[in-house]
């Protein structure tokens, strides 16, 4: 008789990589490391270009991170998760965006911008 949970265990477990996508993974994330490190100590770069570069670099480690480790892609197994992280993604930059306009538009309106420290002791 056939049981109907070891296909589907078998199918869950095969969108997990294999251990040369680990190593493949892994190999790429320490190059990027050692670039970020490299474009940093180096000092070839110009000041302005070196934010830039491991900025770049920075996301580049984030999608090998999410592509080889996490197994985030576009394959039918995995599409819900990658939609769930995006989601998540688009929510807490609304988050944070909100964050920095609610603080910024507090300081600029509550903050009396020509009026000095005794000035203001005087008025108390």
């Amino acid at each position: 008789m056939s049981n109907p949970n070891l296909h589907a265990v078998g199918a869950a477990s095969a969108s997990h990589g294999s251990l040369k996508g680990y190593l493949s993974g892994f190999v790429l994330s320490l190059v990027l490391t050692f670039a970020s490190f490299g474009a940093v100590m180096s000092g070839r770069l110009p000041p302005g270009k070196v934010l830039v570069g491991i900025v770049v670099l920075c996301v580049a480690q984030l999608i090998v991170q999410l592509v080889f480790f996490l197994h985030l892609g576009t394959s039918r197994d995995q599409r819900e998760n990658t939609a769930i992280l995006f989601c998540c993604g688009l929510l807490l930059a609304i988050i944070v965006a909100g964050s920095l306009w609610v603080m910024h538009n507090a300081n600029e309106n509550m903050m009396p911008t020509n009026m000095t420290v005794d000035r203001a002791k005087v008025r108390d």
